[in-house]
C-alpha cells in the first residue's frame, strides 16, 4: 500500500500518484515547536524586560520549555519512514536546505536554554548539595540527588554576592539572546511552507510571522492552563499537609498568588492574541484582493469544503470567543483557563487547516482530497500517523515537565532571579 492510501478521500479528479502524504505528525510538529518558543517568550519577559509581577510563572515556562524541547523533534521522528537517519540533521547541519538549517538552530537554542536554567538554579545547586554533603545519613534518592547536584554545579560552588549578580547578568544575556532564536526556531517552520511555490495555500511572506505570533499565543495559553492545574494540586496538598505543618502557605494565599500571576499573563497573552487575529486576516484578505490563478480552487477550499474548520472552529472559538472574554470586566480565573483553552484549539486548527488544507486540493485544480484521522492503530504506521500517535507527543512534555521539577524546583525557590 502506498504511503498516505490508507488515509486519503479522493474526489473528483486527482492524479493517481496524489495522496495526503503530510498528516498528524507534520500538524504536531509546528504546533510543539511554537509552544516551545512561545513558553520561552513569557520567560523572557521577566528575565529581559523586568515584569516583575510574571516572576513566579517566568521560573516555571522556562523549565516548561525545556521539557518541551526534545518533544519538537518527536512528530518528524515518527513520521519519517527511516528515522534512525533523522540524526543526520544534527550531525551535519547546513543552511542550504531550511530543514538541514534545523539542526544549527535547535542545538543553539538548546544550549540557550540550558545555559539559563544553569544560571537560574546555580545557587540552589550548591546550597543543595551542601547541605546534602553535611547529612551523615542520607536516603537513596537524596544520595542519588546529591550526585546529580554535585555534576551540575560542575566545580563552580561560589555563591558570593559578586558571583550571583554576574549570574543574573548572564540570564538577562541569554534570554535576550533567546527571544530572537526562538523566533527563529519556529519561523522556519513557517519558512518551509511560505517557500513551497508549487503550493498555492502555503506560498506567502507572511507565513513565517504568522507562525511566530501564533506560536507565543499557543506557548503562553499552555503555560496558563499549566500553572494552573498546578496551582490547583499544590492547594490540595498543602490544604492535606497543613493539619501536621501549619506553617505551610494557606489556600487563600496560593489563590491570591495564583490570581495576580495568571491574571497579568493574560493581558500579554491578549496583546499577542490580536496580532495573530491581525495578521491571519491580512494573509486572509490579501489572497482574495489580488485573486491569482489558483484563488478559485483555494476559494473552494476556504469558503467551502473546510469552512468549518477555518472560520468556526480556528477564527471563532479558537480567536475571537477568547478576544471578546478576554476583554470583558471582572476577569476570573476560571475564564483565563478557558480562554487559553480556546487559544490552543485554535492554534492547532491553524496548523491542521495549513498542513492538511494546503494538501486538500490535486495540482490539477480540478479535484480534492480529504484527511481521514486514523483512530485504532491496527498497524505501526496507523499508530504513528494517527490519533494514538498524536497523543503520544501531546502527553510526553508533561511527563518530562514531572521529571523536571523533582530536580528543578519551580516555586519557593529562594534566589535573586
Amino acid at each position: 500500500m502506498v504511503h498516505g492510501e490508507a488515509w486519503t478521500i479522493k474526489e473528483f479528479f486527482c492524479y493517481p500518484n496524489e495522496y495526503i502524504y503530510w498528516t498528524i505528525q507534520i500538524v504536531m510538529y509546528p504546533f510543539m515547536t511554537g509552544l516551545v518558543a512561545g513558553a520561552f517568550v513569557l520567560s523572557s519577559l521577566y528575565h529581559v524586560f523586568g515584569v516583575k509581577q510574571l516572576k513566579e510563572i517566568a521560573r516555571f515556562s522556562l523549565v516548561f520549555s525545556f521539557a518541551l524541547l526534545p518533544v519538537a523533534m518527536m512528530p518528524l521522528m515518527l513520521h519519517l519512514q527511516q528515522p534512525l537517519r533523522g540524526i543526520e540533521v544534527m550531525m551535519t547541519p547546513h543552511f542550504t536546505s531550511a530543514i538541514a538549517a534545523f539542526g544549527i538552530v535547535f542545538t543553539t537554542y538548546a544550549l540557550i536554554v540550558a545555559s539559563e536554567l544553569w544560571f537560574v538554579y546555580r545557587v540552589y545547586f550548591v546550597e543543595t548539595a551542601t547541605a546534602l554533603g553535611e547529612k551523615r545519613e542520607r536516603t537513596l534518592w537524596e544520595g542519588i540527588l546529591y550526585l546529580i547536584y554535585r555534576l551540575l554545579i560542575m566545580g563552580a560552588w561560589d555563591i558570593s554576592h559578586e558571583a550571583v549578580e554576574k549570574d543574573e547578568k548572564a540570564v538577562k544575556v541569554l534570554a535576550a539572546t533567546g527571544i530572537p532564536v526562538a523566533c527563529f526556531l519556529h519561523g522556519y517552520a513557517g519558512f518551509i511552507f511560505g517557500s513551497v511555490k508549487a503550493n498555492a495555500l502555503w506560498m506567502t511572506p507572511l507565513m513565517p510571522v504568522i507562525f511566530i505570533c501564533s506560536a507565543v499565543v499557543s506557548g503562553i495559553a499552555l503555560c496558563i492552563v499549566t500553572y494552573t492545574v498546578t496551582m490547583e494540586l499544590r492547594k490540595m496538598i498543602f490544604s492535606w499537609k497543613r493539619q501536621q505543618k501549619p506553617w505551610l502557605p494557606s489556600t487563600d494565599e496560593l489563590k491570591s498568588a495564583e490570581v495576580q500571576v495568571v491574571t497579568m499573563t493574560s493581558k500579554y497573552l491578549l496583546m499577542f492574541l490580536v496580532l495573530a487575529i491581525t495578521l491571519e486576516l491580512l494573509d486572509l484578505i490579501f489572497r482574495g484582493y489580488t485573486a491569482l490563478k489558483s484563488w478559485d480552487i483555494l476559494r473552494s477550499v476556504i469558503y467551502d469544503k473546510d469552512f468549518f474548520k477555518i472560520f468556526v472552529l480556528q477564527y471563532g472559538c479558537g480567536n475571537a470567543i477568547p478576544f471578546v472574554l478576554l476583554l470583558l470586566p471582572r476577569l476570573s480565573l476560571k475564564r483565563v483557563v478557558f480562554c487559553s483553552l480556546l487559544v490552543l484549539m485554535g492554534v492547532f486548527m491553524m496548523r491542521w487547516n495549513v498542513v492538511i488544507g494546503g494538501q486538500a486540493f490535486s495540482s490539477s485544480f480540478a479535484g480534492f482530497m480529504e484527511y481521514r484521522l486514523p483512530v485504532w492503530p491496527t498497524t505501526m504506521e496507523l499508530f504513528k500517523e494517527g490519533l494514538f500517535g498524536a497523543i503520544m507527543v501531546a502527553i510526553t512534555p508533561f511527563v518530562l515537565f514531572f521529571g523536571l521539577t523533582r530536580i528543578l524546583p519551580i516555586f519557593n525557590l529562594k534566589d535573586s532571579h
